[in-house]
């Protein structure tokens, strides 16, 4: 088989292998560009009205949390400027050794004054409107599918990106070898041969069209359409694809979930405990910010990981690249305190700097209001594109069909 034909064969099935799943995630993603401000539209009763006040500290929240729900322990804290999210998981019951039934995985807290804004199992879509957005956010990173659906997005993200250097190879030009255009392909250059597989001819055929629509729109979306796929990786299959690849091009790149393995048993009952842990790291990041000359902006979220042993602790900082969320982490040992590792988004290893743009240009929290619009637009534009491959395929199938039925008949 010649090369050409060979990569258009994989072009065609990779696409379509795909296509069902670009829909899910191109529909959802267009949604979520807008996440935070459909959730307010559906579940107002969730965010807290605006406050010329402080902050309470993830202890504080922490806290008011276990008062409210006595039978929780809390994992994880996530500040918003008008919600604060507090991930909990059930104790055991010390009468029957069972965890105790909380109905819920959520607890949303004023950040201002503590106060229940609502509980929710999060994701859950049979709670209703309260879970609207976060189970669009489920469907579109895991198809609401927890683990195995993350691993079907995951490949899926991986043929994407390799997809997108085949789609980009098969639009450019082949030089005709036949006497009758010769000429006149010598005669052009490569840029006035490759002109044409980037325009539309709207007044072509239907089906030309559509093909075009396909080609051009490829081209003319290339580049961000790369960015999508390997940032996808980079969600789904971070540790088994994205970290080996980025290391072996950037040397530099470190991630908590990938530097440090999980312990042969999970550390349930850490030595230092949660509140300690807070302001450790607290302290810790705020010397890091003077030695490293960062200005540490909001704290953003502090969470425990039994599996691995270790406190992360994560703030919005002057390096990161984000328009409302931070990345700048810091990682404390559970047992004995000390730091295991300080990631700054940016300028401190190239790999994390170019995973947090990355991250920040999929997520729409970059360059404002114009790059969210474009991030919903290019969503139903990937809806598109797999919908005009399947048109392409279907009726190069048919003519296959048809002259392989005439072939037959002679």
């Amino acid at each position: 088989m010649k090369i050409r034909p060979f990569w258009v064969v994989v072009h065609r099935y990779a696409g379509l292998a795909m296509t069902v799943f670009l829909i899910i995630v191109g529909l959802t993603g267009s949604l979520l560009a807008f996440y935070s401000e459909l959730e307010k539209l559906v579940s107002p009763q969730l965010f807290a009205p605006a406050s010329a006040s402080a902050r309470l500290s993830p202890p504080s929240l922490k806290a008011r949390a276990e008062l409210l729900v006595p039978q929780g322990n809390v994992v994880s804290i996530w500040l918003e400027h008008d919600a604060a999210h507090i991930d909990l998981e059930p104790l055991t019951n010390a009468a029957n050794g069972k965890p105790y039934e909380l109905g819920f995985t959520q607890l949303i807290l004023n950040p201002y004054t503590g106060e229940e804004l609502g509980r929710r199992t999060w994701g859950a879509i049979s709670e209703g409107w309260i879970n609207l957005m976060p189970f669009v956010y489920k469907l579109h990173y895991a198809l609401a599918l927890d683990e195995i659906g993350g691993w079907i997005l995951g490949i899926t993200a991986l043929v994407w990106t390799l997809d997108c250097f085949v789609g980009f190879y098969l639009t450019l030009p082949v030089a005709k070898k036949t006497k009758i255009v010769a000429v006149d392909s010598e005669s052009r250059s490569f840029w006035q041969r490759w002109l044409p597989a980037w325009k539309i001819k709207w007044r072509g055929s239907t089906f030309r069209v559509n093909f075009d629509l396909h080609r051009a729109g490829g081209l003319w979306l290339w580049a961000m359409l790369l960015v999508f796929a390997w940032s996808s990786v980079f969600m789904n299959l971070s540790d088994t694809v994205y970290a080996p690849v980025t290391r072996a091009v950037f040397t530099d790149y470190h991630e908590p979930w990938v530097d440090f393995p999980d312990l042969d048993n999970p550390l349930k009952h850490p030595p230092i405990a949660w509140s300690d842990a807070y302001r450790i790291a607290a302290n810790m990041m705020e010397q890091a910010s003077g030695q490293q000359g960062f200005m540490i902006e909001a704290q953003q979220g502090f969470r425990y990981n039994p599996a691995k042993g270790f406190y992360v602790y994560t703030v919005r900082s002057s390096l990161d690249v984000e328009d409302k969320h931070g990345s700048t982490r810091l990682v404390i040992d559970a047992t004995t305190g000390a730091q295991k590792l300080l990631i700054l988004p940016t300028g401190q290893y190239a790999g994390n700097t170019v995973t947090s743009w990355l991250a920040a240009l999929h997520m729409a929290d970059v360059f404002g209001m114009p790059y969210r619009i474009f991030v919903c637009v290019l969503g139903l534009a990937i809806v598109m594109l797999s919908v005009t491959g399947v048109v392409i395929w279907l009726k190069k199938r048919r003519a296959r069909l048809h002259n392989a039925v005439l072939r037959e008949g002679i």
